[in-house]
């Protein structure tokens, strides 16, 4: 008969082992099912962002505006002092900001001329389309989305659209958003005109500081131009853009060749 006290010791081992072997189940289900879910939530943006990407078609023969905006967007925050992390969803984020115009007919969306007042309103809902599509889901990523889709028209002077909203009422990631749309719809050929050169454009923000956009924001625009300008250029029709948009990381290892990361130039708003 084994004594007591070896039977003890050999009992405590074998319960220690049963435990680790639990702890390694539970660590291994844990992380597994964090995987999953961290699966589901990359293809609920992926298909989000595919959406948006066939709304900007019927606008757009590249697709490749809704690129160029997250990565212009999140470098833009970042030299506005957001965080990494803030950047990071709105990388993700401004690419779906017009995400509601799947819901706009082609003879208001595609029209090569000026709307008629009936035609501007149809074209007016598009905001709150977006909104009510991204606003579905509680996550962060899809809030902020819906904050942008629902704000981006929205102007510093309070004329804008659909809620009239005014100076910092507007949320950060609409302003934003708003200012680097206005930039790269400009500088891109268009089926009613052809683009505008970047010293033009340029110049057409700054017009617009104080009415359209918040100052701090074209300020800060203005001060780092150039570099987004590059950076705009950088986004080819490689297939590579839309991949690098939805990946987790943000800065300089995922961005365009261009982004450099942050500048303490600009302070945020």
């Amino acid at each position: 008969m084994m004594p007591p006290a070896v039977e003890a010791t050999q009992f405590d081992r074998a319960a220690a082992d049963q435990m680790t072997k639990i702890i390694s189940d539970l660590s291994r289900m844990y992380h597994e099912r964090n995987e999953a879910l961290q699966e589901v939530a990359r293809a609920h943006h992926e298909a989000l962002l595919l959406l948006a990407m066939a709304a900007e078609y019927r606008d757009d023969d590249t697709g490749l505006h809704i690129v160029r905006i997250g990565f212009l967007a999140e470098a833009l925050a970042l030299r506005m002092g957001q965080s990494r992390h803030y950047a990071e969803l709105l990388r993700k984020a401004a690419p779906m900001h017009d995400i509601g115009k799947i819901g706009i007919p082609d003879c208001v969306l595609k029209k090569p001329g000026p709307l008629t007042p009936a035609e501007r309103q149809v074209m007016d809902r598009h905001p709150v389309i977006g909104a009510d599509i991204l606003g579905k889901s509680r996550t962060p990523l899809f809030q902020l989305a819906a904050e942008i889709a629902l704000t981006h028209h929205e102007r510093w002077d309070g004329t804008g659209y659909p809620n009239r909203l005014s100076g910092e009422d507007i949320p950060l990631s609409g302003r934003l958003v708003s200012v680097v749309d206005f930039y790269d719809a400009l500088t891109m050929d268009r089926i009613y005109r052809q683009a505008y050169d970047h010293e033009k454009v340029m110049d057409m923000l700054s017009r617009q500081s104080g009415k359209a956009f918040d100052p701090a924001i074209v300020d800060c625009f203005i001060h780092h131009g150039d570099e987004l300008h590059a950076m705009r250029l950088a986004v080819k029709d490689n297939g590579t853009g839309f991949t690098q948009l939805i990946q987790n990381q943000s800065g300089s290892q995922q961005g365009p060749p261009h982004f450099q990361g942050g500048n303490a130039a600009c302070q945020p708003p």
